[in-house]
């Protein structure tokens, strides 16, 4: 079978079965071998039987969710190919070739794209339009190498067994950026052809709750890229704190009225640190992803794991140790100087809280590359056929052995 069209249900009796009629009219419109599958998801209103009776496949889904759902349906879709969509009749299915066009030319993923095909009134609230999807699709583009214009039209088509291997993870609606974001990641071929969204012809509103699901999506995006939740804003804030820090060591800063001193320098200390461990994070949460599959291998990270060993990461954090227990040493020079008397913060700051830095920050590089030497340790990892072919080779052996011995 070349194609299944797979619809997510939960209580569509009102438009399953018009949805279901118009993907199987263009499938036989175009002489394409296929089907309609509902993944339920625990409907009570008779969409399962409307679903049926209109001549679709009805599995049922028990984990509650649109992704959960959607990989439901994919698991048990019989065609080459899959194209899902809403069945709220909001996605035109009588318009499923070029979809199928794009995937017989070898796509592994085709997405559908509202804004160029056409958007009719009413079809999408303002705050979606003109914000939500234009804002979540440009940080997609942004933090992963993605084309796509439209992150998240539910009308998508692509090969099944391509979609699988991905192994997708999330159970909501941001299921559709995972879909992206991983297929983007993994190197598929993604492509986009336009489409048009429609008023949905339900007289309930919509299970999408705009500010949740939003929020979902853009927190997915994040975490799956940590480089802009944690290394940027971290080298970012570093390179403020010791620009600033640095000019604040050698005495007092004017710019215009404003006058910064000692206590702006206990805050620069802070903006050092904090920004040393989010980049350190980002590169943890790189090792760790990559290690365990969710992201593919950065060349780049790995390199980074190469040069910055172990032995290196000691020798960089003894020496920032160094430095700070010099300083210290100063700063009680200091002191004996004003024989251990009360002490004018405007001149002892200058010394101790630099000094204080450096050795967090040795501390933080040490324990950082430990933790990098255990995230990098590769593990032996035997796929079924090194079992199998393990197997046959101690069968063999056995064999041999028996006949030996006879």
């Amino acid at each position: 079978m070349e194609l299944t069209v797979v619809m997510p249900c939960l209580n569509e009796a009102e438009t399953v079965e018009v949805c279901v009629r118009k993907a199987l009219a263009c499938m036989e419109e175009h002489g394409i071998e296929g089907e309609v599958l509902i993944a339920d998801n625990g409907s009570t209103d008779g969409s399962q039987q409307l679903a049926r009776d209109a001549g679709a496949r009805v599995v049922h889904v028990d984990e509650k969710g649109y992704g959960n759902a959607l990989m439901g349906g994919i698991r048990a879709a019989r065609g080459k190919y899959v194209i899902m969509g809403d069945a709220d009749d909001s996605y035109d299915f009588t318009a499923l070739k070029p979809f199928v066009d794009e995937l017989r030319d070898g796509a592994d993923l085709v997405m559908g794209n509202r804004f160029k095909g056409g958007i009719a009134p009413g079809a999408m609230p303002p705050l979606h339009r003109y914000l939500g999807n234009p804002v979540l699709s440009f940080a997609g583009r942004l933090f992963f190498p993605s084309a796509i214009g439209d992150f998240h039209c539910g009308l998508r088509g692509f090969r099944r067994d391509a979609i699988l291997r991905l192994q997708l993870q999330t159970g909501g609606m941001e299921f559709a950026s995972e879909m992206v974001v991983r297929s983007t990641l993994a190197g598929l071929d993604v492509r986009e052809v336009p489409t048009t969204l429609s008023p949905d012809g339900r007289s309930r509103p919509p299970h999408l709750r705009s500010w949740r699901d939003g929020w979902r999506h853009l927190r997915f995006l994040l975490l799956y890229s940590p480089k802009w939740l944690f290394f940027y804003p971290g080298v970012l804030m570093m390179v403020i704190g010791l620009v600033a820090g640095t000019a604040l060591t050698f005495g007092p800063v004017k710019i215009g009225e404003l006058a910064f001193d000692v206590d702006t320098l206990v805050g620069t200390s802070a903006l050092v640190v904090i920004g040393f461990q989010a980049a350190l994070f980002a590169l943890f949460t790189k090792v760790y992803a990559a290690e365990e599959g969710f992201l593919p291998e950065s060349p780049r990270i790995r390199r980074i794991i190469d040069i910055v060993t172990l032995e290196k990461g000691l020798v960089v954090g003894g020496l920032l140790a160094v430095a700070g227990l010099v300083g210290l040493v100063m700063s009680l020079a200091h002191w004996q100087v004003r024989s251990f008397g009360e002490l004018d913060p405007r001149e002892s700051l200058r010394i101790v809280v630099p000094s204080a830095t450096a050795l967090i920050v040795s501390f933080q590089t040490i324990f950082a590359s430990l933790f990098v030497s255990i995230l990098g340790i590769r593990r032996t990892r035997e796929s079924s056929v090194d079992v199998a072919a393990k197997a046959a080779e101690e069968a063999a052996e056995a064999v041999q052995l028996e006949q030996t011995k006879s």
